[in-house]
């Protein structure tokens, strides 16, 4: 296992905060990197693209000022959407170029161009993938990074169990491996550990914080929501994705037509998207033990205290 130099020294958790769309903001970046845990943000929630370059300066700032007041900032990225649907993708990497982003998320697309540039000034590249093959694609471009997003992960998450995926990729590769899919607690990042990953992913519980860009809505619906209340369908954004039964239903759909219409995915364009999950919400198994939404550096503070506590349970042998 391989957990590049950069998050060694500034991480008081072995986590990541997932970039979630239209709730991932400059705010929750700072927050949690201010905490202890990598944050990051997708480049498509920065609208128009020059305001991702106002968002980018935001975070630096921050990152300077906590580095003098408190000696750490951990490391932050941006996620990259690669699929042809996306028109600024170029224009969104060019940014992350000129700011020298310390990590970059790849989704939806071969990240082989995204690598040469950002490999150009010294960062890294993780990308996401729901299934080994896509993992040895990656690998094979070069990436730093896998993030192997399993069942039960918010957004559009795979239906690999966590315990299957990261234990077949670990079969081929010994570099970073990130581990996303209802990790909500302290006991889920020493569980992500001892499968075989570097780190853990975590959306569903940070959406959940006062610093997330969710409805209040939302938030209280991520408290009030069980397991059995997450749906997995491809009607909405036109790829596979986990989202709350109880949104859906106000959005006039039902489970039986969701859940009908799995396998039929095309993606939809980003401008539809943005529009279906502004009013239809996502999040992962992880709600099982969601009960608040409380401060980011309050979260990671109890985070921590399980994280320790899993890590001193005894063995049974």
């Amino acid at each position: 296992m391989s957990l590049p130099t950069s998050f060694r020294s500034a991480l008081r958790l072995p986590a990541i905060a997932a970039p979630m769309f239209l709730v991932s903001g400059p705010e929750l970046v700072i927050a949690t990197c201010r905490a202890g845990v990598a944050g990051s943000l997708p480049a498509l929630n920065a609208r128009p693209a020059s305001q991702l370059d106002e968002w980018l300066t935001q975070i630096e700032t921050a990152r300077s000022e906590a580095q003098a007041a408190q000696g750490s900032f951990a490391p932050y990225g941006i996620n990259l959407i690669l699929h042809a649907s996306n028109p600024r993708l170029q224009e969104d990497l060019d940014i992350v170029v000129r700011h020298r982003v310390p990590f970059v998320i790849t989704s939806l697309g071969h990240p082989g161009a995204v690598v040469e540039a950002v490999h150009g000034y010294g960062g890294l590249v993780f990308s996401d993938v729901i299934h080994a093959h896509h993992a040895r694609k990656a690998i094979a471009a070069g990436v730093d990074g896998i993030i192997a997003v399993a069942a039960g992960a918010g957004g559009h998450a795979g239906t690999q169990s966590p315990m299957s995926l990261v234990r077949e990729i670990r079969e081929f590769w010994d570099g970073c491996l990130i581990l996303g899919g209802a990790i909500s607690d302290g006991y889920a990042i020493r569980a992500a550990e001892v499968l075989g990953a570097d780190l853990a992913y975590l959306g569903t519980r940070f959406i959940a914080t006062a610093e997330a860009r969710a409805q209040p809505a939302y938030k209280q619906m991520l408290v009030e929501a069980r397991a059995q209340d997450i749906v997995y369908t491809d009607v909405i954004s036109g790829a596979n994705a986990n989202f709350l039964l109880p949104s859906l239903t106000a959005a006039g759909h039902t489970r039986e037509s969701l859940q009908a219409g799995i396998g039929k995915a095309v993606l939809k364009d980003l401008a539809e998207e943005a529009k279906a999950w502004r009013d239809v919400w996502s999040a992962g198994h992880g709600v099982a033990t969601i009960h608040d939404a409380p401060e980011v550096a309050t979260l990671v503070g109890r985070l921590r205290d399980e994280y320790l506590a899993a890590c001193r349970t005894p063995s049974m042998v």
